[in-house]
C-alpha cells in the first residue's frame, strides 16, 4: 500500500475507534488530520474522467502541478477563504420516462477533491452509527446487499411474506432542508472548518443555461458530499425513528430496506402496516419532505394459500413491486418452494434499450469493431447488475433488442438499406456480441420454507 494511503488509513482508523468508543460524543476536531497526504489520497480516489465544471479543468490540466494545487486547496480550505464554485446542471432522462428528468449537479474536479476529503471524515465516524438497515453509498454495500437481504427477511417470516409498504420522497435531493441538516450534523459533528465547508457547498449556486440561481434547499445530486449528507438526514429522519419508536410500538415483526432515498417496510401485520402508512407522511412533512401519493403504496405481498388454486381464492393472487431496478414477484422454485425472484423492471428494461438506440444513432460512424467493443462492455455492463438468477428471460430479451437496434442503425449508415437479417448474422459471426449471462448466480441463495 502506498505511504500517503496508510498513512490516511490509520487515521481514518483512530477517528472510527473513537467513534464507536463514544457513540454520543461530538467531535470538535477534526481539519487538522487534513494534510498533504489526506488530500493525495483524496485525490487518488476521485474520478477523474467526469464531465468538467463551471471552470473547465480537466485532471490532466491539474496535474500539471499537482502539488501546488493541492497545497493552495488546504490553505484555502483551513483558512477560510476557499469558495465552492457553482455546480453546472445538466438534466438526465428519469425512469422510464421520455419527457421527464433529473438534474444532476457538476462540481468542478477541484471541489470533487475537497468533497471526498470532507466524506473521508465523516465516513469514519458515521459509519459507526449508521443502521444495518441502510445500504446506499456505503463501502462494502450495494444494490444487491439491499435485495439480498429484503429476500431472507421476507422468506423468513412464518408464515413467508405479509405486506410491503412502498414509499416514494418527492424529489428528495432538491427539498432537503439546510436548518435540520445542521442540527442532525452537529450531533457529531462540531468542527468549524468542515461545517463551514458544508456550509459553503449547500449555498453554492447552481449554474444552467448560463444562468447561476441559489436553491435555499437541497443538495446537488452528482456531488460528492451529497450521498453522505443524504444518508446522515435519512438515519436521524427514518432509520433511527422507525428502530426506536416505531418498531417497539407494533405488533408483529416489521424491517426497513434503504438505498439512499429509495426504501421499502416490510410486515407482517397488515394492521401495523397500514398505522405506519398513516404516519410516514407526517413524519417527512416535519423535516419539510412530502411523500408521493400515488406512488407511495401498500402492497399483499406473500404467496397463495395452498388452499387456493393459482392465486384464484378470496384473496387472490399476490402482489408486487419495484424496488432498485427490479420487480419482486413470488413463484414456485425447481424444489417446489414458494419464493421471491426477481425480474428486470419495466421501465428500467425501457430505459436500457432506448439508451442502446440513441447510442448506435450517435455512434453509428464508428466501424464496426469499435461498436462492437463499446457495445459489449454496455452488455456486460447491463448483465453485472441485473444477472441474479432466475432473470435470464429479461437478460436474453435485452440482448435481443440490442441486437435489433445495432442492425437497424448499421442498416440507416446509407442511403441503400440493404443489410438483410442474413448478412447482419454474417456480421455477428465476425463481431459477436457478449451473450446473456447471470453473473450473480450465487447471491439468490436456496431458503427452505
Amino acid at each position: 500500500m502506498h505511504r500517503n494511503s496508510t498513512n490516511v488509513s490509520t487515521k481514518q482508523e483512530r477517528i472510527a475507534a473513537l467513534a464507536k468508543q463514544s457513540p454520543e460524543m461530538a467531535f470538535t476536531s477534526l481539519a487538522y488530520l487534513m494534510d498533504i497526504d489526506w488530500l493525495k489520497e483524496a485525490y487518488r480516489l476521485t474520478r477523474k474522467d467526469g464531465a468538467v465544471g463551471v471552470d473547465g479543468v480537466t485532471a490532466e490540466q491539474y496535474e500539471q502541478n499537482l502539488e501546488g494545487n493541492l497545497q493552495s486547496l488546504l490553505d484555502r480550505a483551513k483558512s477560510g477563504t476557499y469558495k465552492a464554485p457553482p455546480v453546472r446542471r445538466v438534466h438526465i432522462p428519469k425512469g422510464g420516462s421520455s419527457t421527464e428528468t433529473r438534474p444532476l449537479g457538476i462540481p468542478t474536479l477541484e471541489d470533487k477533491l475537497l468533497q471526498r476529503a470532507v466524506v473521508m471524515l465523516l465516513g469514519s465516524i458515521y459509519e459507526q452509527d449508521f443502521l444495518d438497515c441502510s445500504y446506499g453509498f456505503r463501502p462494502g454495500r450495494s444494490a444487491h446487499s439491499a435485495l439480498d437481504s429484503f429476500r431472507e427477511q421476507t422468506m423468513s417470516c412464518r408464515p413467508k411474506g405479509g405486506w410491503v409498504l412502498e414509499v416514494d420522497i418527492r424529489k428528495f435531493f432538491d427539498n432537503l432542508d439546510h436548518h435540520h441538516l445542521r442540527q442532525f450534523l452537529r450531533q457529531r459533528v462540531r468542527d468549524g472548518v468542515l461545517l463551514r465547508l458544508i456550509d459553503k457547498w449547500l449555498k453554492a449556486g447552481v449554474m444552467e443555461d448560463g444562468n447561476v440561481s441559489y436553491p435555499e434547499t437541497g443538495s446537488p445530486q452528482g456531488g460528492v458530499v451529497s450521498p453522505m449528507l443524504s444518508n446522515v438526514f435519512l438515519h436521524y429522519v427514518l432509520d433511527l425513528w422507525f428502530e426506536n419508536e416505531v418498531k417497539p410500538r407494533l405488533r408483529s415483526r416489521a424491517f426497513l430496506i434503504r438505498f439512499a432515498d429509495d426504501f421499502v417496510i416490510g410486515f407482517r401485520d397488515e394492521r401495523d402496516a397500514q398505522r405506519v402508512m398513516e404516519v410516514i407522511p407526517k413524519r417527512f412533512g416535519k423535516y419539510g419532505l412530502t411523500v408521493h401519493p400515488t406512488k407511495t403504496k401498500l402492497i399483499r405481498f406473500r404467496p397463495p394459500s395452498p388452499k387456493t388454486k393459482g392465486g384464484r381464492g378470496p384473496e387472490g393472487r399476490p402482489g408486487t413491486f419495484d424496488f432498485l431496478g427490479f420487480t419482486h414477484y413470488w413463484a414456485v422454485s425447481l424444489k417446489g418452494y414458494w419464493v421471491v425472484k426477481l425480474k428486470t423492471a419495466k421501465d428500467r428494461f425501457s430505459r436500457a434499450v432506448r439508451s442502446i438506440d440513441q447510442w448506435c444513432y450517435r455512434n453509428r460512424h464508428l466501424t464496426v469493431s469499435e461498436q462492437q467493443q463499446k457495445l459489449n462492455q454496455k452488455l456486460r455492463g447491463h448483465d453485472a447488475y441485473y444477472g441474479v438468477t432466475g432473470n435470464s428471460a429479461a437478460l436474453s430479451r435485452f440482448h435481443r433488442e440490442v441486437e435489433r437496434r445495432w442492425r437497424k442503425w448499421l442498416n440507416r449508415r446509407n442511403r441503400i438499406r440493404t443489410l438483410k437479417w442474413e448478412k447482419f448474422r454474417a456480421i455477428l459471426r465476425r463481431y459477436p456480441l457478449a451473450p446473456a449471462r447471470s453473473v450473480r448466480s450465487g447471491l439468490w441463495h436456496a431458503v427452505n420454507p
